[in-house]
């Protein structure tokens, strides 16, 4: 069994302010998931689906194809979009915001029968991070109600050009997650690293192990994620910019001890384009990536 990467690319990037998830950064134009999934394919990854919105199908599609990974990996898209919603349930009226990351999860559910990983598009999480998620996924063939995120240090995911928010994550003696909390507003205050709860900054340590949104997951994750999808349209639905989000669904089901999720430590360097400042400093990690010989200066290259 070969796990599948289930890659979050439906956003079209607010902040950066254009379609990040196919900017190069590469010396050949590689963009960042051309990274992720050479890294995933190493790692021992089967299949990837790329969760896509229509109005840029024709866009992706022609970039990313199997052919473009030298047949090495499967390729399936999947879409998300507003009107993906229950039975019984339609779009409030001026809602444009789409529905969240577990949403764009779902998406997933008909094109998937392995354990998966989920993944954002414009995030380089190295190569480690693959191995030691695929590793743990293959354990997971056949099992229900396991599953894992890989946790990085707060300090190895900050950005130099603006705030970021993150997922503080609580664990016990067997690391095994009790809570993903949100930080908003982290960032470098007068020297210190600090969020801001409300008006307040509050200091917070480096080594915070942190979520960056790489989680893995067996496929009884989708049942659950329809289940509370219901409750939660029900709830919030009516809200414009309410968001069903991965840590929304995953902090429910510890709390109702149906689910452990264990924490894999991980000591590598997340990066990515968060904002337009960070794309100079991308190119520079992969270029230094590359002369130590980590990659293949032509990725792609047959």
């Amino acid at each position: 069994m070969k796990p599948t990467l289930l890659i979050l690319a439906a956003g079209m990037g607010s902040r950066y302010g254009s379609l990040k998830q196919m900017d190069g950064v590469g010396p050949y134009n590689e963009a960042i998931l051309d990274y992720s999934i050479y890294d995933a394919i190493r790692a021992g990854f089967g299949k990837v689906v790329f969760v896509i919105r229509h109005s840029f199908e024709k866009e992706f599609k022609n970039a990313f194809t199997a052919e473009r990974f030298n047949n090495k990996i499967e390729v399936e898209y999947v879409f998300q979009e507003l009107e993906n919603l229950p039975e019984g349930f339609s779009i409030p009226e001026g809602r444009e915001k789409p529905w969240g990351t577990n949403h764009a999860v779902m998406m997933g559910a008909k094109v998937i029968n392995t354990p998966f990983a989920v993944i954002n598009a414009d995030d380089f999480y190295g190569a480690e991070s693959y191995q030691t998620l695929a590793d743990r996924l293959v354990q997971l063939e056949g099992k229900k109600n396991e599953y894992c995120m890989v946790g990085y240090k707060l300090g190895n995911t900050l950005s130099e050009y603006g705030t970021v928010s993150r997922g503080a994550c609580t664990s016990d003696a067997n690391d095994n997650l009790k809570t993903i909390v949100e930080c908003y507003e982290i960032g470098m205050y007068d020297g210190e690293v600090k969020h801001k709860l409300g008006e307040e900054l509050i200091p917070i340590s480096k080594d915070t192990i942190v979520s960056m949104n790489m989680f893995g997951f067996t496929t009884d994750y989708f049942d659950y994620s329809d289940q509370m999808f219901a409750e939660f349209l029900t709830e919030r639905g009516e809200e414009m910019k309410s968001e069903y989000l991965i840590p929304t669904v995953t902090n429910t089901l510890i709390n109702e001890n149906k689910v452990d999720m264990k924490v894999l430590h991980c000591d590598a360097k997340w990066f990515g384009v968060t904002f337009k400042e960070d794309k100079p400093m991308v190119i520079d990690q992969i270029k230094a990536l590359i002369e130590k010989g980590l990659y293949p200066t032509n990725l792609w290259e047959k």
